[in-house]
Order: C-alpha cells, then structure tokens, then sequence
C-alpha cells in the first residue's frame, strides 16, 4: 500500500509537469481573443473562389481576403483546413481596425482527379459568431500519360 500512494504521488507530479508545457510551435493566442469586450467585426472581401482547372499533382496556392470592419484588433484563433489535402496559416499579427488581411492555404491535388469543393473554418474574436467557413472549388484532371 505503502509503494502504490508513493507510485501516485509520482505519476501526479509528472503529469503535472508535461501539463504545464505547450509543444514547440504552437501559437501562442492573446487572452484579447476570448474577451467578449474585444470582439470585432469581419467583411470577407471573398470568401469562395472557383479555380477553375489544374492538373493532378499540381499544388494550388488560395488565398481569401478579409478586412477587419471593426474597432478593434482582429485575432484569427484558429484555422482548420476540412481535409488533409489542404495546409492553411492564419495571419502571422492581429488584423488593425479598418485593414486588410488574407488567410492562405495550399491545396495538394496528387489522387484528387475530379471536381473539389475544399473548406476551410476559421474561428476569430468576432461578434455574433466566432465561426466562419470559406470555400474553393477546382477541377483536377488527369496528368497525361508519358
């Protein structure tokens, strides 16, 4: 009984210790991100785009525009591509009061032949919702035969 408590109290304080630590590159978000009295509004100058065609292997670089139409900075919190085939990145520093910024992504089309209806959601310190959904369509034909 004696060695079970002392195996308890160990285990308590590593994991304790791994709790408190945030894996190398997560960002870090500002506390202003989830404080209501700080939320702002959004525009999406575009928030869906046809791509039109691109052949299978090819890398397609998206980008959707935004402007931060409130008073306040805007803090995108997180971005979440809906699939593997897609990488996004949030802008690097919160969007200022009245400017523009572009959330960015590259779709990887190798065994996507077809069409492709791609989203991505994005959560921001935003009134209303803090939830938002931006789509891209492209059409991926087969790479010819050598």
């Amino acid at each position: 009984m004696k060695y079970l408590l002392a195996f308890i109290a160990a285990a308590t304080f590593i994991g304790c210790d791994y709790a408190d630590k945030t894996p190398p590159g997560t960002p870090v978000i500002p506390k202003e991100a989830f404080d209501s009295t700080k939320f702002t509004t959004i525009e999406w100058i575009d928030s869906t785009k046809d791509y039109g065609k691109i052949t299978e292997g090819q890398k397609l670089d998206v980008s959707f525009r935004f402007k931060n139409t409130g008073d306040k900075p805007l803090i995108i919190r997180t971005i979440r591509p809906g699939c593997g085939c897609t990488a996004a990145e949030p802008p690097k520093e919160p969007i200022a009061p009245g400017a523009e910024g572009a959330i960015k992504a590259t779709f990887n089309s190798q065994g996507k032949e077809g069409h492709n209806n791609k989203a991505i959601y994005i959560e921001a310190n935003t009134k209303g919702t803090q939830n938002h959904t931006v789509h891209f369509d492209v059409d991926v034909e087969k790479a010819a035969s050598k």
